[in-house]
């Protein structure tokens, strides 16, 4: 019997207690208390008063079953941590120089560009790299707030989804046995989505760009700056990591998959160590490179991963009990977790769900295409991969990206909507194109 599922049929409901309070906090205390909460000690006091009484009550109560869970879980951590750390890292340091003329045709390339480049350095990096060129570009424009909100659907959020790379919901899924080019069979739902995006966008900015005031466009086209690209040895840096990242699957002999411990995550460091040490500077220094984010994320999620321990067992023992059973329950369901908790746990949640539904017991598992039940296990996989990429854009603590992008626009003298504004935009836009996305793959 998996060990998973073992510990999940021991432990009770409530043991989901400490999983649900650590995800609040994390989607209230930023606003309700959140000048407290922004201090990165005060959210590692959170994960400590959470994560370790979880911990130190599956190590007493239930012994090796408990620790072996705790180490397993530890060890995804770590790659996880390694993965963003190294992406942030590297890509701090490319900035893109210049100021191109902000029409429609080049805000509209750069939310394309970036919506691919997201699955290959990170909605985050994607994010970092993309937006100040963005607002440069926009800067003589008196009407830019549906492109930042265009940029965080497109980039900071669907773009994510064809590579582990992408999105960390699906790296998760990767370190438990997802192959790593499995995510490239969604491309239709991706570019359903991207271009779908795009289109609506497309109107709008046009309709919007023909009532730009005349000496606005001048200025704009005045003030054009032809786009350098500095950083080389990043890009070079972050090509590595995406090698690394592919060749990183357990090697087979005899049958039996040999496992190299931290090897991968010890070079996604030195490539960072790399990047911030070799590097030129001027590049990190132009986009006020600092590691607050990359702290929070690392505090934040050692409280997320050592409290879902009990959570994620439980749904892989138990979880076909509560009625999620069909493709689109999933989409929608770990799609309305995704938008108002971060996507990468709710991902976890409703894999493990899936899990239990189909008796399968890997994440990996869920890729196999024959039916178990009436149902394909990958297809189960798709929906909730589709939910948690997707529909992390519904509000600002949707991922963490769209938080960053928003910030960077406010500081550059954009005002952007409230969190209730941008929740308007998203459903205006987002919801009907979800449920074309059900219609098609999902029911």
């Amino acid at each position: 019997m998996d060990q998973s599922v073992e510990l999940g049929r021991q432990l009770g409901f409530w043991a989901i207690i400490p999983f649900a309070l650590m995800l609040l906090c994390v989607a209230v205390l930023p606003l309700v208390a959140g000048r407290w909460f922004d201090k990165n000690r005060n959210k590692a006091i959170v994960a400590a008063v959470l994560g370790v009484p979880t911990l130190v009550y599956l190590f007493a109560d239930f012994g090796r079953l408990g620790f072996d869970r705790a180490v397993s879980t530890g060890h995804e951590y770590v790659s996880f941590i390694a993965l963003l750390f190294t992406l942030f890292a590297i890509s701090g340091g490319i900035y893109l120089t210049g100021n191109l003329v902000a029409t429609p045709k080049h805000n509209l390339g750069f939310l394309a560009a970036g919506a691919i480049l997201a699955s290959l350095i990170g909605t985050m990096g994607a994010s970092m790299v993309l937006i100040r060129p963005v607002l440069r570009a926009n800067s003589e424009r008196t009407r830019v707030k549906h492109t930042i909100i265009f940029f965080i659907f497109a980039v900071s959020n669907g773009g994510g989804l064809l590579t582990p790379l992408g999105d960390p919901p699906l790296f998760l899924g990767f370190l438990r046995g997802v192959p790593f080019a499995w995510t490239l069979r969604l491309w239709p739902q991706w570019l359903l989505v991207v271009g779908l995006i795009l289109i609506v966008y497309a109107a709008i900015e046009f309709f919007y760009y023909r009532k730009e005031p005349a000496a606005a466009k001048r200025m704009d086209q005045a003030d054009y700056v032809p786009m350098r690209l500095k950083g080389g040895l990043n890009i070079a840096l972050l090509a590595l990591v995406i090698v690394t990242t592919i060749f990183s699957s357990p090697l087979e002999r005899a049958g039996e998959a040999i496992h190299f411990p931290f090897v991968r995550e010890v070079i996604y460091v030195a490539l960072a160590v790399i990047s911030v040490t070799l590097a030129p500077r001027g590049p990190r220094a132009a986009n006020n490179f600092h590691w607050a984010p990359i702290i929070e994320v690392g505090v934040l999620f050692a409280g997320i991963f050592a409290t879902m321990i009990p959570a994620l067992a439980l749904l892989e023992a138990k979880g076909a009990s509560i009625g999620v059973t069909q493709p689109w329950h999933y989409f929608w369901a770990s799609g309305a977790l995704s938008s108002f908790l971060d996507n990468a746990p709710t991902y976890l949640v409703f894999t493990s769900l899936a899990q239990g539904q189909m008796g399968i017991a890997t994440v990996g598992g869920l890729t196999a295409t024959q039916l178990v039940g009436g149902l394909a296990p990958a297809t189960l996989l798709a929906a909730v991969s589709c939910g948690a990429v997707m529909m992390g854009a519904v509000t600002y603590v949707g991922n963490a990206p769209n938080f960053a992008v928003k910030a960077i626009a406010e500081h550059s003298g954009l005002k952007m909507p409230s969190f209730f504004g941008y929740m308007g935009w998203s459903l205006a836009v987002l919801m009907p194109t979800f449920l074309i996305v059900t219609a098609i793959f999902f029911l």
